[in-house]
């Protein structure tokens, strides 16, 4: 079993005893960023350290530790729009998890590596930009310029993520993507929903990237900093200040969402992060934010009306065949995942019944799936 600190439950003691973080390190006569750890779930206490910690805000040790047992899947998504994320939510994400470990030795790398994780990523602004900076001259993309999608297959390529193309539909419960970590073998599997508007699509690749980069993330704080990630890396710094010069040199509303429109159409992202990054921009530079809601989400809507949904653009229709899926996967995403999957379902004589649970996927489509895969 692995331990690490209950966070929820140690915030909530220490608000009602008026503790901040800072009030925690100097009483236990340790660092602010030991602390940190302890909450972002990469450090425990020492067991000296604990019992003072539990004595402090009045919670037993039992309950100031959550035990996770070795080799659990690590997940991380968040429920489309408002709906929440649930208990259930979560363990039928292990669950899917837990039946992608019998593929991982039908993967085709010699040794498995976990991705270089950065050590202490935080929402902060100029942090976000100096990591996107270093990203985008790695890939050869310089600030202002957009990012393509070739650009982030590429770095998913480059740290063994297995991308996982699915057809989980545009409007159900579904995630618009799902990150999953295997510890055992230290493999990533990002399921990347082609059921979207393809301004959204972009973001998400890149917010999946943002918890390839900060696996030690847990729960809202991993997908707060995969939301910040995302928006710098797609519009950074350059960027983000130009589009807020451009949209504040505009006289009335309806001048400035249609320039913000316009720069949503150049760098393919929807017209609501360009106004979220503009406005992180003035607040990173002391300007006066823009107030553009709710014309913004209208504006959002009315663009991608204009577009067919990833999946449509693809496959040319709202039906599609389970073999143009899977040279999809092998092509243009340069996944191993349907040839693994294959192998596996021909040694292990698995029905479509794996491929449901392990995908999420409705009988008749797992049905297809498998026999265009045996």
């Amino acid at each position: 079993m692995s331990k690490r600190i209950n966070a929820a439950k140690l915030l909530g003691k220490m608000e009602t005893a008026g503790l901040s973080q800072a009030d925690v390190a100097k009483a236990l006569n340790v660092s602010r960023e030991a602390v940190s750890k302890w909450f972002k779930g990469t450090n425990v206490p020492r067991p000296d350290k604990l019992l003072r910690l539990a004595l402090l805000v009045d919670l037993g040790v039992s309950d100031l530790l959550i035990r996770d047992s070795v080799g659990k899947p690590v997940v991380a998504f968040r429920k489309k729009g408002s709906a929440k994320t649930t208990a259930e939510h979560i363990a039928r994400a292990e669950r899917m998890g837990m039946l992608l470990k019998p593929l991982v030795e039908y993967l085709p790398f010699d040794e498995f590596v976990r991705p270089a994780s950065l050590k202490n990523p935080t929402l902060d602004y100029s942090y976000l930009q100096g990591l996107v900076s270093r990203i985008r001259s790695e890939i050869g993309v310089a600030n202002d310029q957009p990012l393509d999608f070739n650009h982030l297959i590429k770095r998913f390529t480059d740290t063994q993520t297995v991308l996982v193309p699915v057809l989980w539909g545009k409007k159900g419960h579904h995630e618009n993507a799902l990150h999953i970590f295997l510890p055992d073998s230290t493999t990533t599997w990002v399921f990347l929903n082609l059921d979207v508007d393809v301004h959204d699509f972009k973001f998400w690749m890149a917010h999946e990237l943002g918890h390839v980069l900060a696996p030690d993330l847990r729960g809202n704080e991993a997908e707060d900093f995969a939301d910040a990630f995302a928006g710098a890396l797609l519009l950074p710094d350059q960027a983000a200040g130009r589009a807020y010069r451009e949209v504040a040199r505009q006289t009335d509303q309806g001048r400035q969402i249609n320039t913000i429109k316009l720069l949503a159409e150049e760098f393919l992202i929807s017209p609501y992060g360009v106004y979220k990054q503009a406005n992180a921009y003035a607040a990173a530079n002391g300007l006066r934010p823009m107030n553009l809601e709710p014309a913004i989400h209208g504006a959002s809507k009315n663009l991608s009306k204009g577009y067919f949904s990833v999946s449509e653009s693809l496959f040319g229709g709202s039906t599609v065949e389970p073999a143009a899926l899977i040279e999809f996967g092998r092509t243009q995403l340069g996944s191993p995942f349907f040839e693994a999957l294959a192998s596996y379902l021909r040694a292990s004589k698995k029905s479509a019944g794996f491929i449901q649970s392990a995908l999420d996927l409705p009988a008749l489509d797992a049905r297809a799936l498998h026999d265009a895969l045996v």
